[in-house]
């Protein structure tokens, strides 16, 4: 049923309303779980690691408050790897406002926060020096704050600009400094210098710049509106009187001088000066392009481009849209679909590493933590840019020989190979399936069947497995996604031998326990990777002795009858570390290596125990407040996995598959890739968060029956290029569970 444009503006409203961009910036702070939820152990940071400042949807540009913290440059907590994170600063402060912020990701080495702008009253000597943030504001497109020496800070951005709005105090000495040479964070080995600069001072008001950072030359055009102000360069915290431009070569740690500009002059109390400063990779000329596409030179366009932004937030978090729920059920989905929009950074025709037009992709960081959620997530509600992703992925295996596990925005960024293997496949084999975009699918194959190949998929073509076992998993798994397309183009012989080498999957398995090889894992244990959703799900369970054995491991996994267990806390020891690897259990949705396995119940014929599971992850793992998130956000694949659960529909990637359980909302609609597709149901009960202050879980609910566009579901299960065309999924729910989806599996390869 389509629904009223007054209805769909009223719906998108709301929805931009309910997102709350400090969720998840400081430590977990849920009540304590009850239920299945409380035997979950979580190893890695219980911290969302998100920042509140002002994005635009899958946008080149971010902007927010910088202390240098770790990992996005906002907040007070040092590097962290497990347990409770460690404050290292005792109270939420900034030395100025910074660019290209990390969302939600853990440790990588790569963190921006380049272009520092601070607003100050003190001498350009106390540049570096924090101040104490409060009354902190933002909605998607816009962050503010005041510092401590009364200077209240507005950001907003556009998909390629920054706009900065400060408000004085009177002072006789006020300034706007430009620092060039920030960038990563304040913490050990985290630091990014400039390798050159060059900038310089091109009329009134106006300043032009490029730093290149880890290869890559990012260049800014700027603007500045102070009237009567003077504007100077500045190096090693001296001005430089007359100098219009810098230039410095072969800058090293040990050589580093700070450096930049400074426009500064008498501020009246409550006279706003505003900083507009356009970005790009491809040169200073093009940097001024985007300002004035987005800005118009010379006008102030604070407002302008915060309306541009917001609507622009409105029109992507519309494309779902929820009936029900409680308030703070309605601002944690809204909040993790609009973290889920942030990451990756899409480009167009910005790629400083070859010259042709396109989209350039980047902050994909990593693919093993979103490849699951997030990129299904994309290819339903943003099929345009997920298909610019994969065409950028194209050609970074074109120009750079492989496809990469993570790529950011660094020459010879770090591919990430210890998590995974061949990642980008499962993404492709999604793209065709659904028939969406206008790949060069031939040459899309070549390079996923020679991407099989390198690394070690060396190993792999030549033994049938490889360590860490998990590669063998994804090896196996991305000669399955590589032979569809090769079939589907006829390439019939290639299908073939992809095909047989698919199968190697069963050589990572212990015959006797039914659980992988012992090995190194990731961010994991064998458990945590054993129960993964295969493309033969139907071996896998014949592995493990069948339905009630592979149920009862599942049961164990998800701690079924188990009791309580203590997380760990700060700097936890790494006897307490190893005591919870022990206990073989779920991760809870604090990491990624197991979000999926809820759903392995479907092929065993109990899709009433993933409701279980879903719903005690839904009422307790996430809530309302700065600590609602149970573990980094990674890039938003968390917080897809979050909208996914939310919905009823879970996708199988690289399969072209999608799951049906129990949904938390009673209707939704959603706009797929090729249609309008509503999920409705009968029988809903609306059940609190613990958000909501619950003492207890309230009842879980299991569908009944199923139907789409008016015709049965014999399973808990639909295609993908199904759903995406639109339609009415309509669910029965009740108290109890049924057979329903008992005897129809979903699909395996060995039916």
């Amino acid at each position: 049923m389509a629904i009223s444009t007054q209805a769909q503006t009223s719906a998108r409203h709301s929805s931009l309303d309910d997102v709350d961009p400090f969720i998840g910036t400081e430590s977990t702070d849920l009540p304590t779980p009850r239920g299945l939820a409380a035997t979950w152990w979580w190893p890695k940071p219980q911290v969302g690691n998100t920042h509140p400042g002002a994005t635009s949807p899958l946008g080149m540009v971010s902007a927010c408050a910088y202390s240098g913290a770790y990992p996005t440059g906002y907040g007070r907590y040092g590097k962290n790897t497990q347990g409770v994170p460690e404050q290292i600063f005792g109270r939420l402060e900034a030395s100025g406002f910074t660019h290209f912020q990390q969302s939600g990701t853990g440790m990588i080495r790569k963190y921006y926060n380049y272009v520092r702008v601070t607003p100050m009253i003190q001498p350009l000597d106390d540049l570096g020096q924090s101040w104490a943030l409060t009354q902190e504001e933002a909605h998607p497109g816009y962050y503010a704050a005041s510092l401590d020496t009364g200077v209240r800070c507005e950001i907003t951005v556009g998909e390629k600009v920054a706009v900065h709005r400060y408000t004085f105090p009177e002072s006789r000495s006020a300034r706007v400094v430009v620092d060039l040479t920030c960038g990563g964070l304040a913490i050990d080995r985290s630091r990014t210098v400039p390798l050159r600069a060059q900038v310089e001072i091109t009329g009134r008001g106006q300043a032009q710049g490029t730093v290149v950072v880890e290869g890559v030359p990012l260049s800014f055009y700027l603007e500045v509106d102070s009237p009567g102000w003077r504007q100077m360069l500045w190096h090693d915290r001296r001005l430089v009187d007359g100098g219009t431009r810098l230039d410095l070569d072969s800058i090293r740690h040990t050589t580093l001088r700070p450096f930049g500009l400074v426009f500064l002059g008498r501020a009246t109390a409550g006279q706003s000066v505003e900083v507009r400063i356009g970005f790009s990779l491809r040169g200073q000329e093009q940097a001024r392009a985007n300002l004035e596409r987005e800005c118009d030179l010379g006008r102030q366009a604070f407002d302008r481009v915060h309306i541009a932004t917001s609507e622009r937030w409105a029109e992507h978090l519309g494309r779902i849209q929820v009936e029900g729920g409680t308030p703070a059920r309605r601002t944690v989905f809204s909040t993790a679909l609009y973290h889920s929009l942030i990451k990756p950074c899409i480009a167009d025709d910005e790629s400083p590493f070859w010259p042709y037009s396109g989209p350039f992709a980047y902050d994909i960081c990593t693919m093993w933590d979103i490849y699951k959620t997030q990129l299904p997530l994309l290819e339903a509600i943003a099929p345009d840019r997920a298909v610019d992703l994969m065409e950028s992925m194209i050609r970074v295996c074109e120009e750079e020989g492989n496809f990469p596990i993570g790529y950011r925005m660094a020459r010879g960024a770090d591919r990430f190979f210890r998590q995974g293997s061949a990642l980008v496949h499962t993404a492709l084999a999604d793209i065709h399936a659904l028939g969406i975009g206008d790949l060069d699918w031939a040459w899309a194959l070549v390079h996923m069947d020679d991407d099989l190949r390198r690394q070690y998929g060396e190993d792999f073509l030549d033994k049938g497995v490889v360590h860490p076992i998990t590669h063998t998993l994804d090896l196996a798994f991305a000669h399955h996604c590589t032979a569809r397309i090769a079939r589907a183009l006829a390439d019939d012989d290639l299908g073939k031998s992809l095909d047989s080498r698919s199968g190697h999957w069963v050589n990572a398995f212990e015959k006797d326990t039914g659980l992988l090889h012992d090995s190194t894992f990731y961010e994991g244990g064998k458990w945590n990777y054993s129960f993964r959703l295969m493309h033969d799900m139907a071996a896998r369970i014949g592995l493990a002795g069948g339905d009630a054995a592979f149920i009862g491991m599942l049961d164990a996994f998800f701690g079924r009858g188990a009791a309580p267990v203590r997380q760990p806390g700060l700097a936890p020891s790494p006897e307490e570390m190893a005591a919870g690897y022990a206990l073989n259990r779920f991760e809870g949705l604090n990491n990624e290596p197991d979000m999926e396995v809820p759903w392995a119940y479907h092929w065993a014929g109990r899709p009433d125990r993933t409701a279980e599971v879903v719903h005690s992850a839904l009422t307790w793992q996430f809530g309302t407040g700065s600590g609602g998130l149970p573990g980094n956000d990674d890039s938003g694949g968390l917080s897809s996995w979050y909208v996914w659960a939310s919905l009823g529909l879970f996708p199988v990637a690289g399969q072209n598959l999608f799951l049906i359980h129990p949904p938390a909302f009673s209707r939704s609609v959603m706009q797929f890739s090729q249609g309008e597709l509503t999920v409705e149901t009968s029988g809903h009960v609306e059940t609190p968060i613990s958000s909501d202050g619950i003492d207890a879980e309230p009842p879980v609910q299991y569908v009944q029956s199923a139907t789409l566009d008016g015709k049965p579901l014999s399973g808990p299960h639909v295609p993908a290029h199904v759903l995406h065309r639109g339609g009415r999924l309509h669910l029965r729910l009740g108290p109890e569970p049924t057979s329903w989806g008992q005897n129809v599996r979903p699909p395996s390869l060995s039916d």
